[in-house]
């Protein structure tokens, strides 16, 4: 049963912006999961830019306070900035080697490290034609109570 924000939780305008312009090695996001995965939880994997307004809308709804303490409490998450597409895009191929553009993607792991949403990592390419509930719905799809 997925839990129902309050209709005064609404993201901030104007939306955050996650993303740091830093270089992000294999080795370095291969770590990240590892770490989460010892953790005992999901990572989390978004691949954006702060240009991209879909990407921000999907940082402001995660920053919401329902849906930042339900992430935190199951999962951890990596930004990984793609820049004007001069970056970090190679690290795509790790998820999916048919990806040559169109952000954000999210790609979630289960607890072993196997991509579980493969088939919907481009669901937030499109963020601003979906409600807050329909991103926070999305998460808990996704997301494995512990």
């Amino acid at each position: 049963m997925n839990l129902i924000l309050d209709l005064n939780e609404c993201p901030d305008i104007p939306h955050p912006e996650p993303y740091s312009g830093v270089q992000i090695t294999e080795n370095e996001l291969n770590k990240f999961i590892e770490i989460t995965i010892h953790e005992d939880k999901q990572p989390i994997v978004i691949f954006g830019a702060n240009w991209c307004p879909d990407a921000k809308l999907l940082e402001g709804v995660m920053q919401l306070p329902t849906v930042k303490t339900f992430l935190e409490n199951r999962s951890k998450i990596l930004h990984v900035d793609v820049g004007d597409y001069e970056m970090n895009t190679e690290l795509f191929n790790l998820f999916d080697q048919g990806i040559q553009d169109g952000i954000p993607r999210v790609f979630i792991m289960n607890r072993m490290g196997e991509n579980i949403n493969l088939h919907a990592n481009d669901v937030m390419r499109k963020a601003r034609e979906l409600s807050t509930q329909d991103i926070f719905d999305y998460f808990q799809e996704f997301i494995i109570e512990t």
